[in-house]
């Protein structure tokens, strides 16, 4: 999963940046509203934390521009007053969430976890598939309740595969959510995650789908659908 976060203090930056990517998300950030408006306009977010009071661009007018152009992602906003007008203007300006500086990083995660499974139609932290289970709160992946043990980058891509079940996801998509934007991205790499992530799970719930990608879905019991 790959997370925007716009914010002008430095400091509260690298500590939500290091937050997000110890929880094991993507993360890219800018610190104004006009590079934060660019960015969730080009790249593809899973959600945006945006502060309301940026530099250059505010970030109502930042999110008000991405909810007329069309813009989903969900939208968690942060401001450092606590008055009801500035949430209910956020919230008209199309934000999904809010937290009021100071805040904990717990609370940050936790809402941004909520947000992204809601987008997705998920309502529990606990993602099934089949026999497979990932919680979204702890991390832990589970086969038949016993515990599979995965790298960050493996995790990442289950992780957006159970968010996305049944659906077909491309190998330029998996790319795209896995690594922040600074990354070397190499779409070549998702094959050898895929087949780590077969190996590991024992079971078949990923599917090739020639062509297209891969898709999550319960275990073919007429046999292997990873051709």
């Amino acid at each position: 999963m790959r997370i925007l976060v716009v914010e002008d203090d430095p400091d509260l930056a690298r500590q939500m940046k290091a937050a997000l990517a110890g929880a094991g998300y993507a993360v890219d950030s800018a610190a104004d509203g006009e590079e934060g408006h660019y960015l969730g306009d080009t790249e593809p977010y899973d959600a945006i934390v945006l502060d309301l009071g940026l530099p250059v661009l505010d970030g109502a007018s930042v999110l008000k521009k991405w909810r007329r152009a069309g813009k989903k992602t969900p939208v968690l906003i942060l401001t450092a007053r606590d008055g009801w007008s500035e949430k209910v203007a956020g919230f008209d300006a199309g934000a999904d969430d809010y937290v009021t500086k100071p805040f904990r990083m717990e609370e940050l995660l936790a809402r941004l976890r909520a947000l992204i499974r809601r987008a997705a139609g998920h309502a529990s932290p606990a993602l099934t598939c089949g026999p497979v289970s990932l919680d979204t709160s702890t991390s832990r992946v589970e086969v038949d309740g016993e515990l599979v043990k995965l790298t960050a980058q493996e995790f990442k891509v289950l992780a957006y595969l159970m968010h996305h079940r049944d659906k077909v996801v491309s190998r330029t998509q998996l790319t795209e959510h896995i690594y922040d934007q600074d990354f070397d991205r190499d779409s070549n790499t998702i094959e050898v995650f895929i087949g780590r992530l077969r190996k590991k799970l024992g079971v078949d719930v990923i599917e090739t789908v020639r062509g297209l990608g891969y898709r999550l879905n319960e275990p073919d019991p007429k046999g292997d659908k990873s051709g």
